[in-house]
């Protein structure tokens, strides 16, 4: 295999995920240019997680991207260090992960600073020492690092940014992080990290223990229950974003918050057991809550 195909495989590694988020990242509807610079951006988010959660493709073509030996390939703290060198390449040089060149020409087109890229990196370094979350303030400053600067980089990319929009993308991105915690609870466990608050499992009377079965008893449902209630409000918090923007922005960000409501919606139909695997909404269950966000409605 050439170089160009190694490269040319890597990306589609990582961008072939998109299809399987909570929320469209690129739609077709949106402009070419937004397209390309979010899934530029989108490359990026994915890659850093993957290195975070150890679920890089096999064969260590990442780490000998980003020049990191293969005795090293599997310490994940060297391999976020090395990618945050090869990021900072962006700015200043030539970086050489070939989603990071992918990345490069947006963010000098649109003006990106680093700082959204290094909080998800710090995001990811903080999964490898951190494990469990003591309060619900504990977990949304941890999401302040792993999904906001998502939202926040959405808006740079779109020429949209103020600061009444950053501060309502915060409110969806926190909420969609925490959905998604909600849906990966055992799938996270699994990698011994717990982002249900323990002083919500100690209210609900919820043990570690409780987390391994293969259904959730009555105690574990009440607490994702509560945790899922808080991401709705979060999303109602967040949801005058659309309102707030025009064309077909407003039908993206209509999409952001219906993925999260959706998967709410999705999460409480299975009664709140997300033991035996991620409840997930019906594309028609997410193109009817998109309707209703975009009319405004609940």
């Amino acid at each position: 295999m050439t170089g160009t195909d190694t490269a040319t495989a890597l990306e589609r590694a990582t961008l072939d995920k998109a299809a399987r988020e909570n929320f469209p990242v690129a739609p077709f509807f949106l402009p070419r240019a937004w397209r390309t610079d979010l899934m530029a951006v989108y490359g990026f988010a994915r890659l850093v997680d993957d290195i975070g959660d150890g679920d890089l493709a096999p064969g260590g073509a990442d780490a000998r991207a980003l020049g990191v030996p293969p005795e090293q390939a599997d310490d994940r703290l060297v391999m976020l260090d090395a990618f945050e060198t090869d990021l900072r390449r962006v700015f200043d040089g030539t970086p050489h992960h070939p989603l990071l060149r992918r990345l490069t020409p947006t963010v000098r087109r649109r003006g990106l600073t680093p700082e959204p890229f290094l909080g998800l990196i710090a995001a990811n370094r903080q999964d490898q020492l951190v494990t469990r979350y003591e309060t619900y303030d504990d977990l949304r400053a941890y999401c302040e690092l792993s999904a906001n600067p998502v939202g926040r980089l959405v808006l740079a990319v779109t020429g949209t940014a103020t600061p009444e929009r950053v501060r309502r993308s915060d409110a969806v991105c926190t909420a969609l992080q925490i959905v998604e915690h909600l849906q990966d609870v055992a799938e996270d466990l699994g990698r011994d990290r717990i982002y249900l608050p323990a002083q919500d499992m100690k209210r609900f009377h919820v043990q570690e223990s409780d987390l391994t079965a293969p259904s959730a008893g009555a105690s574990v449902r009440a607490l994702v229950a509560y945790e899922a209630q808080r991401a709705r409000e979060l999303l109602n918090e967040g949801a005058p974003l659309v309102g707030s923007v025009q064309g077909r922005l407003k039908l993206l960000l209509a999409g952001f918050v219906a993925g999260g409501k959706a998967a709410v919606r999705a999460i409480a139909a299975a009664d709140h057991d997300v033991l035996p695997g991620p409840p997930r909404p019906s594309k028609l269950q997410l193109l009817r809550e998109a309707a209703t966000t975009l009319r405004g409605e609940g």
